[in-house]
């Protein structure tokens, strides 16, 4: 089945470089290319598109506002054509928590021989999004207490025990909800979603003003502690490694693995050798199946893991391959999953005091 895409885009260039990339894929078709918000409206009625292409700075009415209100009245998968600035990474990643499924980067027109994998990744991500299950955004309350969750409690536990998270198309909503309810001593958190550079220093920052716990970019070598949670930068995989008697981070700047860079498959994989049974693996939401082999590294290595259930996926690949390949102890709503690690956690903690 043809999968029906509309552009949305004030630069004429940008509509007729979408149209002709994706027109080339054998399974999607264009019907159509608005200037702006105000002519999409109409031609959503009349094309009823799959997927929705979306700038987010364009004339008459601001993507943001016409993707609340998408959202709202007809919700469609969107993905959002975003521009390498500082200012562009903020507005996607607000877009994200308005309900659109991913985001591309403008192509740099003047790279042509990078263009056919570049048309590969627009056509990529359009098939996920046609896929996506839409799920509603509840608004966010900054600084989530993580009330009526078990507190870890014991130090010596949230010193030596570890969260290690990897997602995909859909993750930024889905370790937002995740690390809001994380309370300020848990276990030092380690995350790697997948993005390009530039972006994840924006998400980390938005995500450090929400949540109880500090949230940064991982820039190598930090000594990773109790209440505070390290991304992965865009640029590099993102690695666990052990200083003496301290776990650190570790960068790594080598090709992509399982398609991507960073992997999830290389954080898990560190986490296996570098903390065993201390570890507890999380895997969210994401097409494809980076972090299933990584992630049953890390159970045969001592880690309790658990994986996102379908029902609250935007996309049920990676915890579905995870699960098939047996790296997963338990699957848990996303809603449900802190309550659940912190429970871990907290028995954990109970038995070590015990014996």
């Amino acid at each position: 089945m043809t999968i029906k895409v509309l552009i949305i885009d004030d630069s004429a260039l940008i509509r007729s470089l979408l149209t002709e990339i994706i027109n080339q894929q054998p399974d999607l078709e264009v019907v159509g290319a608005a200037p702006d918000p105000l002519i999409a409206r109409e031609m959503i009625k009349q094309k009823n598109p799959d997927v929705l292409t979306l700038d987010v700075e364009m004339p008459k009415m601001d993507g943001l506002d016409f993707l609340e209100r998408l959202m709202r009245l007809r919700p469609t998968p969107v993905v959002m054509i975003s521009s390498l600035t500082e200012r562009g990474s903020e507005i996607t990643m607000r877009a994200m928590e308005l309900g659109a499924v991913d985001f591309i980067t403008k192509p740099k027109m003047s790279i042509a021989s990078g263009m056919h994998e570049y048309s590969e990744l627009i056509a990529d991500k359009i098939r996920t999004a046609s896929k996506a299950r839409l799920i509603a955004r509840k608004p966010v309350v900054a600084n989530g207490s993580g009330s009526g969750l078990p507190a870890v409690g014991n130090p010596l536990i949230s010193s030596e025990k570890l969260i290690i998270v990897g997602a995909s198309t859909g993750g930024t909503e889905a370790i937002k909800s995740f690390l809001m309810q994380m309370p300020s001593d848990c276990p030092g958190i380690l995350i790697t979603q997948h993005m390009p550079a530039g972006f994840t220093q924006s998400f980390a920052n938005r995500l450090d003003g929400l949540c109880k716990i500090s949230v940064q970019e991982a820039k190598g070598g930090e000594r990773i502690l109790p209440g505070h949670a390290y991304i992965a930068p865009g640029h590099s995989h993102l690695l666990l490694s052990r200083s003496g008697a301290n776990y650190v981070t570790q960068l790594d700047d080598g090709p992509p693995v399982s398609r991507h860079k960073p992997s999830v498959d290389v954080l898990f994989s560190s986490a296996a050798s570098s903390a065993g049974k201390n570890a507890i693996g999380v895997i969210l939401t994401g097409m494809g199946k980076d972090g299933a082999d990584g992630m049953l590294k890390m159970k045969q290595a001592g880690a309790y893991n658990f994986a996102q259930d379908e029902a609250s996926c935007v996309v049920f690949g990676m915890p579905k391959e995870a699960i098939a390949a047996g790296g997963v102890d338990e699957v848990s709503a996303l809603h449900e999953m802190p309550g659940k690690v912190l429970q871990y956690l907290a028995a954990n903690s109970a038995r070590a005091l015990r014996v």
